[in-house]
Order: C-alpha cells, then sequence, then structure tokens
C-alpha cells in the first residue's frame, strides 16, 4: 500500500515547523546583521508596501535553518525579513544572498 504524497508533504512540513520551535526555544537568540554590515547612513532602503514571499536561511544561536518569510525592505546587498514561528512574528536582517523569491 502506497502513501499518499500529499499527506508526507504534510508530515514534513509539520516536521520541519516542530524543528524551527525547538530553535527559537533554545537555540539561542534569532540573529541579524549588526549596523556596520547594514551601513544604513551610506546604503540606500527600499521598502516593500506589498511584501514579497521568500525562503530565507536564518540563525537562532548557533543552529541555521530555512524559513518562509515576507522580504519588508533590502539594501543593495541585505535584506530584512519577516516570519512566523509558533505565533510569534520575528524580524531580521539576512545577506541579499541567502533569500530566494517565492514564485
Amino acid at each position: 500500500m502506497g502513501t499518499s504524497k500529499r499527506l508526507a508533504e504534510h508530515y514534513d512540513l509539520r516536521a520541519e515547523e516542530r524543528q524551527l520551535e525547538r530553535y527559537a526555544k533554545t537555540a539561542g537568540p534569532l540573529q541579524t546583521l549588526s549596523d556596520r554590515e547594514l551601513d544604513l547612513d551610506k546604503q540606500p532602503l527600499t521598502v516593500y508596501p506589498r511584501p514579497q514571499r521568500v525562503r530565507a536561511w536564518v540563525r537562532f544561536g548557533p543552529q541555521h535553518a530555512r524559513v518562509n518569510a515576507l522580504l519588508v525592505r533590502s539594501t543593495e546587498t541585505a535584506v530584512g525579513i519577516e516570519f512566523v514561528i509558533a505565533e510569534k512574528t520575528y524580524r531580521c536582517w539576512v545577506w541579499g544572498n541567502a533569500v530566494e523569491l517565492v514564485g
């Protein structure tokens, strides 16, 4: 007897959510780029009135994870994202190449 592909995807997604919840609670604070790295005094900042859906690599302490997020602002080299884990909204800056637009 085979398994449902949709059901398997559901369980994979739920396992990923549980892992993110664990990281958010125990691995350490969400890391973000420093003011020096962002250099907002010299870099133009774009704010998106309609945030775009992205997949982005983030770090909670030493643990890395890929999250579904919204791109809310950017510079030439960095991206400001926000995402939700267990009904809590997180915001951080990551390098632009850590982000992939979701079509």
